[in-house]
This record gives structure tokens, C-alpha cells and sequence, in this order.
């Protein structure tokens, strides 16, 4: 029995019975390096595209995260704020009118000192409440030692101060800012909430 000869497909039989390759090694080779270059670019296109997606990705998450710990961070500001809110507002009604009637002497003999610096032979005159007088009075005749004359006003609010020296005058109103701070924290308490 003959051997069996398998047909070679890659050569083409000439006439006088030889094989010729149907396509030349060099052919082969370039198809070979070219089907690499583009499995390769192919390959290095759909890492590209895998990449740019896992980064969108983590993008989009580390927007959302921190998205979430901004709405967090104002949510424990605003409970942190409304449980401090009733002290605060305590504070302001209750202990702020005694710091500024305690702050009333000092703050009158600040405003007194430059005065009579420039008027020292002027009476310095003083309009006020008389619930404030001995308060006021004592302080400033001992810290300046100056000829002084008091108006007691009744009308007038306890933290509130007229100075007059000469042509000069000045005003004194702690209670104006009092109010003023009692505003502003309610304010700011208002526009948290």
C-alpha cells in the first residue's frame, strides 16, 4: 500500500511538477509582525479605555464620598450649634448685661482719660441714671482726680453715658452693645438653621 501523502496547500504544483510556494517567506513574516502590531495596539487601546473608566470611577466615588462627608460635617456643625444655642442665648440675656454694667466705670474713665489730657482745668461734666452714680463717681474722682460735675438723668438706661469736657463730647452706651451682641448671635444662630 502507498504511503498516504497529505496535499501541501502553502506551494503550488508547476507544470514540470514542483512545488513553489504560493506566498513568499517574506510575506509571511510581514502578515505575522503585522497581525502582532495590531493585536498589540488593540490590546494597548482596551487597557487605555479600561483605565480611563476605573479612574472616571474612582472620580465619581470620591465625589460622592466627599459630597457625603461635607452634608456630614454640616449636619454635626448644625446639632454641635442648636445644643449650644440655649446656653449661649442664656448667656447673653443674663450674663452680658452684668459684665457690661461691672465694664460701665472703666469704660467712662477710658473715654475721661484723653479728654483731660488736653482739658485739665475744665470741669468734666457727667450725664447719667443715678442707680449708676456712686459707681461711676468714686472711679473717676479717684483715677483722674478731676473737678467734676454729675447730671443725674433717671430717664436714661443704666449702661448709657453722656461725657462732657469743655467742647468735647462723648457717649458711652453699653447697653447699645449689648443689644448689638444679643442681635448678632441670634442672627447667626437664625442663619445656621
Amino acid at each position: 500500500m502507498p504511503a498516504l501523502r497529505l496535499e501541501v496547500f502553502d506551494t503550488a504544483s508547476a507544470a514540470d511538477g514542483s512545488f513553489r510556494p504560493l506566498v513568499e517567506a517574506t510575506a509571511v513574516e510581514e502578515a505575522k509582525v503585522a497581525s502582532f502590531e495590531q493585536g498589540y495596539s488593540a490590546g494597548w487601546d482596551d487597557a487605555v479605555a479600561a483605565q480611563q473608566g476605573d479612574q472616571g470611577r474612582i472620580r465619581a466615588d470620591l465625589a460622592r464620598n466627599l459630597q457625603s462627608l461635607s452634608f456630614t460635617f454640616q449636619d454635626a456643625r448644625s446639632h454641635v450649634l442648636q445644643a449650644i444655642k440655649p446656653l449661649i442665648l442664656e448667656m447673653i440675656n443674663r450674663l452680658l448685661p452684668e459684665v457690661a454694667r461691672e465694664a460701665l466705670g472703666p469704660t467712662v474713665l477710658e473715654a475721661v482719660m484723653p479728654m483731660a489730657a488736653d482739658l485739665a482745668d475744665t470741669p468734666l461734666t457727667l450725664v447719667l441714671n443715678p442707680a449708676v452714680r456712686g459707681q461711676i463717681e468714686e472711679l473717676i474722682v479717684q483715677a483722674t482726680g478731676l473737678p467734676m460735675v454729675i447730671e443725674e438723668e433717671p430717664t436714661m438706661p443704666d449702661g448709657q453715658v453722656y461725657i462732657r469736657f469743655g467742647t468735647s463730647e462723648a457717649k458711652v452706651d453699653l447697653g447699645q452693645v449689648t443689644t448689638d451682641i444679643s442681635i448678632a448671635v441670634r442672627a447667626f444662630f437664625n442663619l445656621n438653621t
